[in-house]
């Protein structure tokens, strides 16, 4: 079966060249027959991906250690849940998934009805990116190779298992997410640069990724999330995200893909920003390539990271090539893309995006150098200077919090040109509510500038989103007589990618009031404590109650604490938090495992660092402010995301009605 497997990759890449070139011959002679054979070759290609996968996850499963991925990435007492996961765990594995993922999405692109001209560019511009995967499996990692000295019936020994980090429901599903994001950024890619090549100046190409980009923008959103519980969980150094190299690849197509979601509103409702877009879309796509150059590469040190490979020549070459192919493609066409109308005032809803976007990419840019300058301050001076946390901190609040501004700024300003009186109008009662809230935080005692102003802009993008949306509900009551709730709840549903945004930005909102608590009035200790003593930081009082071990199964050992909390006023137990370390048969370093007492208030975060004979221990310990929030505002971004996408269905004898709710739309936005 190995050798099926192999072969499967082999007969791809064949294949994949193949329809490259047909799809070539197709364009250029116009024959439809050609065109049907290489649409056969992309989906030839996905079954023989599909079948390498099967192949790849039933010796997982079995346990085959035989095969050198399956032994160096599982072990006979790991539980099924993370045999499978292995799939993605090491590099073979996990670029066989987005072989998989990218086989799939071209399937679904050549054989769809929309845009059928500018399909066969695209699915061989997509084509080519699965022949460079091949390329990759077939002759530089192999997921089906034996192990070294394998031959015909040797018995090989148990395996050596997989990270106990990876053995965490968030490891299972980051990877997943973010190469679904990752994959899904090459469609709109392979869709500009038709638009590129075919020198089509419009606006199809847009209307046909709409969904693609806004998809892959949710699941890298995802990505992002799990990856940041996973590391609040599994690292046991009190915070979510640390600024580690391949987080920051993870965020920065996020940051672009955010930038271009929001340009092309512009694009397709005043004919702007065109050549603005093209670049967009290429940079994310690039950036989804560094991410993966950033991993296999090993020239950065990450927790992430698979460690050094050769690989990362290919990845970086073919990187450097698909950006090449993306800049002389705008440079040649820029020409053609004629933009419609021009900026008409300073003050509008249009300058507002783009002042949106040069945030993003300012804070992509900021992100991308603080990450590479190791690489670069080796090159120059022979030595590898790396960029902390600090930098980044000091570098990202003053451009988020601008982004916020704008944020609650765009949705109360006019298209074109704004007056004095709308601007007034608009935002005389959200400045008021801002000032009376920052005034309130500052009488509570919360001085810091930072905080008040994070505080502040959050509740100034609360009443604007809020603002919008009751006005909205009026007008659309006194257009159509229906009662508040109901025109509240069918303003929301007819127009989901608008109402939907705002949900995504109240997710938003909710991040940033965390991410502010939390860097801003966090506390630690690091104690050392016999069993019976109490100590105190915060709002609690802990005592240490004992010290055991438990059998957590599959050979799995841990030491816990027991750490009773109450609260430091009343005395009053709060519960009982258990922080361990795991050991596991396959690794010589134990895990972290945290214990965690949290509330919509604070996260109180205990981590067992180290212990002695006698009993006596040394506890790490944070609180962590307003954390629960952070998940709580991103899992309201990923449903405004799902409300944005979610389709509104109506039959065709409901079709007037549907036609009488969009003028009824254009007439709320108009009045508002």
């Amino acid at each position: 079966m190995a050798e099926v497997g192999y072969f499967s990759i082999v007969l791809a890449l064949v294949l994949s060249l193949y329809g490259i070139i047909a799809f070539l011959m197709a364009i250029r002679t116009k024959n439809q027959a050609l065109l049907g054979s290489a649409k056969g070759a992309i989906l030839a290609v996905a079954f023989l991906s599909t079948v390498a996968s099967l192949i790849l996850i039933f010796f997982l499963m079995s346990g085959d250690y035989s095969i050198k991925y399956v032994y160096e990435y599982t072990s006979r007492d790991l539980p099924g849940f993370y045999r499978f996961s292995a799939w993605w765990a090491g590099n073979s594995g996990s670029l066989l998934l987005w072989l998989f993922l990218l086989s799939w999405y071209t399937v679904v692109v050549a054989y769809s009805r929309k845009g059928k001209l500018m399909a066969p560019y695209a699915s061989g511009i997509l084509l080519f990116n699965s022949a460079f995967f091949l390329f990759v499996l077939a002759f530089l990692t192999n997921p089906f190779e034996r192990v070294s000295g394998w031959y015909p019936g040797a018995i090989v020994s148990a395996g050596a298992g997989m990270n106990p980090m990876l053995q965490n429901p968030g490891m299972v599903f980051h990877p997943v997410t973010t190469y679904l994001g990752y994959v899904g950024f090459a469609i709109p890619f392979a869709y500009g640069m038709t638009a590129l090549i075919t020198k089509n100046a419009g606006d199809e190409w847009i209307r046909i990724t709409r969904r693609w980009t806004i998809v892959a923008w949710l699941f890298l959103s995802l990505g992002n999330l799990f990856g940041a519980q996973w590391a609040y969980m599994e690292l046991g150094w009190g915070g979510y995200w640390g600024w580690d190299p391949v987080e920051n690849a993870s965020l920065l197509p996020w940051l672009t893909g955010t930038a271009f979601l929001h340009s092309v509103m512009i694009q397709e409702r005043k004919d702007m920003l065109k050549v603005w877009n093209v670049v967009l879309v290429t940079i994310t796509y690039v950036l989804t390539l560094f991410g993966t150059f950033l991993v296999r590469s090993g020239i950065l040190t990450s927790v992430h990271a698979f460690g050094s490979n050769e690989l990362g020549r290919y990845f970086l070459v073919f990187t450097v090539f698909m950006l090449a192919v993306g800049i002389i493609l705008i440079v040649t066409r820029s020409a053609f893309l004629t933009q419609g109308r021009s900026f008409e005032a300073f003050l509008s809803k249009e300058s507002s995006f783009l002042l949106n976007n040069l945030v993003l990419v300012g804070l992509a840019f900021a992100v991308f150098l603080g990450t590479i300058f190791p690489i670069i301050s080796e090159a120059v001076q022979g030595v590898k200077v790396s960029v902390g946390a600090p930098f980044f901190n000091i570098v990202s609040a003053p451009l988020g919090l601008a982004l916020f501004i704008l944020m609650g700024i765009c949705p109360l300003i006019a298209w074109r040109k704004a007056t004095s009186k709308s601007l007034l109008d608009n935002f005389l009662v959200p400045i008021v509510l801002t000032a009376v809230a920052i005034l309130d935080i500052f009488l509570l005692g919360i001085r810091k500038p930072y905080a008040l102003a994070g505080y502040g802009i959050a509740v100034f993008c609360i009443s604007t989103i809020l603002r919008e949306i009751i006005q909205g509900t009026w007008v659309r009551q006194r257009i159509t007589g229906e009662s508040f709730l109901k025109a509240l709840f069918i303003l929301l549903i007819r127009n989901r990618r608008r109402h939907g945004g705002y949900i995504i930005h109240l997710g938003m909102v909710l991040m940033l009031i965390a991410i502010t608590g939390s860097h801003t009035y966090n506390l630690d200790l690091t104690k050392t404590v016999k069993i019976g003593e109490t100590f105190e930081i915060g709002s609690y009082i802990l005592n240490y109650s004992h010290l055991s071990q438990r059998d957590l199964g599959n050979s799995r050992q841990a030491v816990y604490a027991s750490l009773s909390v109450y609260d430091r006023h009343s005395g009053r137990l709060l519960g009982v938090v258990e922080p361990q370390k795991v050991f596991y048969p396959t690794s010589d370093q134990p895990s972290t495992e945290v214990g965690l007492r949290t509330t919509l208030k604070e996260d109180l975060y205990t981590v067992l660092a180290d212990w002695q004979k006698d009993g006596s221990a040394t506890f790490k310990i944070f609180v962590n402010p307003l954390v629960a929030w952070l998940w709580i505002g991103g899992y309201v971004l990923i449903f405004g995301t799902i409300f944005a996408l979610w389709p509104v269905r109506g039959s065709q004898s409901g079709a007037h009605y549907l036609r009488r709710q969009d003028v009824i739309e254009d007439e709320v936005e108009g009045v508002v």
